[in-house]
């Protein structure tokens, strides 16, 4: 599923209009990416947390050539599925 397929799905089991369930998606999305860029931690009881880890710099090496990479240290976003999201899919 997409975006516009989310959107789409939302709109109808909500009843409010594609424009409307588009800018709350989108708003929700910008709020959570906003969140997650100043290190906080986003939990949905329920559903999941979104939150960040600290990827250390490592030597990677490229496999066509066996040279060796420095691959700088980074940030990831990470979700992780609350227990009811998992019982929810696993039946």
């Amino acid at each position: 599923m997409n975006k516009a397929e989310l959107i789409n799905a939302a709109a109808e089991k909500a009843g409010l209009s594609k424009k409307d369930t588009e800018a709350v998606i989108t708003a929700a999305i910008d709020v959570i990416t906003a969140a997650l860029c100043e290190g906080e931690k986003v939990q949905l009881v329920g559903f999941g947390s979104f939150e960040t880890k600290n990827r250390a710099a490592r030597i990677g090496r490229n496999p066509r050539t066996k040279e060796q990479i420095n691959i700088p240290a980074s940030k990831i976003p990470v979700f992780k599925a609350g227990k009811a999201l998992k019982d929810t899919v696993s039946k």
